[in-house]
């Protein structure tokens, strides 16, 4: 049996300081091919290499994973500060537009962390630099010490709106993640319904209105322990079911509406 192909949206990173390479988390291989039933194929986020047409014709969905690199605040109106943190400016150029054009042709995207955020940013919205410095808000970042168990551990509930996408897809109204993010949702973008909160308000799932595919993002990390997970795997297998859908008729549906 021919899986759906999932790429995976890629990381930048320098190894020993000399050496540049792009990389993939070994969870979020693991969520696509176990949790998902598909095969995940990195994508080196970077218009030097790959162009958002040709991945649309390459990949059935795509999985736009978590990243240290923020996006960058232009892409939302707003000057640079140190409180943004570092950059991708190439996977900016790659991302942002990938998610207008699956929205458009109903082809799955699913967003996690940076993703999330991504989503929100390509459909207009911005991002607040660091929720912890809100009032009322609490500190949401990864633990700096200890084992990826316990960095990864589940930390707050998120709250779902009764009998929205989430609620159902779930079958549950509210649901404990192991969210681990700095950055959050400010100004929501156009067509993205907010259909998660933590406790402290911060908006933690989404998805987008009238999408005629499957476009939902979440802002903790859903790709750990994925296969295990009762919250991570009815996701994933969601997302598989939809990548599957278009593999199978969604693509040449599209095609043909475009031809």
């Amino acid at each position: 049996m021919t899986h759906a192909v999932i790429g995976v949206i890629g990381n930048q990173y320098v190894i020993e300081d000399r050496y540049p390479v792009h990389a993939v988390g070994q969870m979020n291989s693991e969520a696509v091919s176990g949790a998902a039933g598909c095969m995940p194929v990195m994508i080196p986020a970077d218009p030097h290499f790959v162009s958002v047409d040709e991945l649309l014709q390459t990949c059935d969905g795509f999985l736009l994973t978590g990243g240290r690199p923020n996006v960058h605040p232009e892409e939302y109106g707003e000057a640079e500060t140190e409180a943004h943190g570092a950059f991708d400016r190439a996977r900016d150029a790659i991302a942002l537009p990938l998610v207008r054009a699956c929205v458009e042709r109903g082809q799955p995207v699913f967003g996690v962390c940076r993703g999330f955020q991504e989503m929100n940013v390509a459909m207009g919205g911005s991002l607040y630099p660091e929720i912890r410095d809100l009032p009322g808000r609490d500190n949401h970042r990864m633990p700096p010490d200890g084992t990826l168990e316990e960095q990864f551990a589940l930390r707050h509930i998120v709250r779902f709106t009764p009998g929205g996408m989430f609620h159902r897809l779930l079958g549950a109204p509210e649901v404990l993640t192991n969210t681990l993010h700095g950055q959050g949702i400010k100004d929501v973008g156009a067509r993205v319904i907010i259909d998660g909160h933590a406790p402290d308000g911060t908006p933690e799932a989404l998805y987008i209105d009238g999408a005629p595919g499957f476009a939902m993002g979440v802002q903790w990390h859903p790709e750990w322990n994925a296969q295990n997970d009762p919250v991570s795997r009815p996701l994933f297998a969601a997302f598989g079911d939809a990548a599957r859908a278009w593999a199978n008729g969604g693509r040449r549906a599209s095609e043909r509406l475009s031809a």
